[in-house]
């Protein structure tokens, strides 16, 4: 009998005609590769779309051949993303920090369920981006790179460059959000875009560096659509 996974779609690429080489990241916090022969098909690239949701089965006859996915969507169904420009970039946004936060080979416990939650989030809620902003600093801890403010709730500000929690104002200190991480706020410019910062700071220095990469495109698009639309209604 073969066994059957979960997981979501993170990588697609067309190769000889209708065929796909696509990644997956598995729920068992794995990134796997294969081929979908005739994935570029009318019936078969309903299913294999960036961003899906698939239960699928990896087939591989021997160790010469790379293995071939055979897959069918499962919820989440992403749809009322899709149809959303801006939660749709918001998804690339998350696809991309996948693809550039982990390698084949690597697990990284709990960052399957972690995007699972944050999709299903964004799916179902109006009110999102707190929980997003949540997200990037549940997937700095997964990877690693831990921003303890749970445990640091007497202290105001955040320090761009050492990355510690303080009480003193100085030219890199950051008014750290508490309160807007407790969901209990409209989002505004200010606490999303400290957030922002802090991600992508520690991100950089601590993770990137070290693979010689920059911030990813989808990244960078998102945290500015985010930014300009709070401006706007600021």
């Amino acid at each position: 009998m073969i066994s059957k996974n979960e997981g979501i779609i993170i990588f697609i690429k067309k190769i000889r005609d209708n065929d796909l080489y696509i990644r997956v990241l598995c729920s068992e916090d794995e990134l796997l590769s294969g081929l979908v022969y005739g994935g570029n098909s009318s019936k078969k690239k309903l299913t294999y779309q960036l961003g899906y949701f698939i239960e699928y089965s990896l087939l591989k006859k021997n160790i010469n051949i790379v293995p071939s996915f055979d897959a069918s969507i499962i919820k989440p169904y992403i749809s009322s993303i899709i149809n959303d420009q801006f939660k749709s970039l918001s998804l690339l946004c998350i696809i991309s920090l996948i693809n550039s936060s982990i390698i084949e080979g690597q697990k990284l416990n709990s960052l399957y369920k972690s995007i699972k939650d944050i999709i299903e989030i964004i799916s179902f809620k109006n009110n999102w981006i707190s929980f997003f902003c949540e997200w990037l600093l549940t997937l700095l801890k997964i990877i690693g790179y831990q921003v303890d403010y749970k445990n640091k709730k007497e202290y105001k500000y955040f320090d761009k460059i050492t990355h510690e929690f303080n009480n003193f104002n100085n030219n890199n200190s950051i008014i750290f959000p508490h309160l807007f991480l407790k969901h209990t706020l409209k989002s505004n410019l200010s606490d999303v875009t400290n957030i922002f910062n802090i991600f992508e700071s520690i991100y950089t220095k601590n993770h990137l560096d070290n693979i010689n990469y920059k911030m990813p495109i989808n990244f960078i698009n998102f945290k500015n659509k985010v930014i300009n639309k709070l401006q706007e209604i600021k």
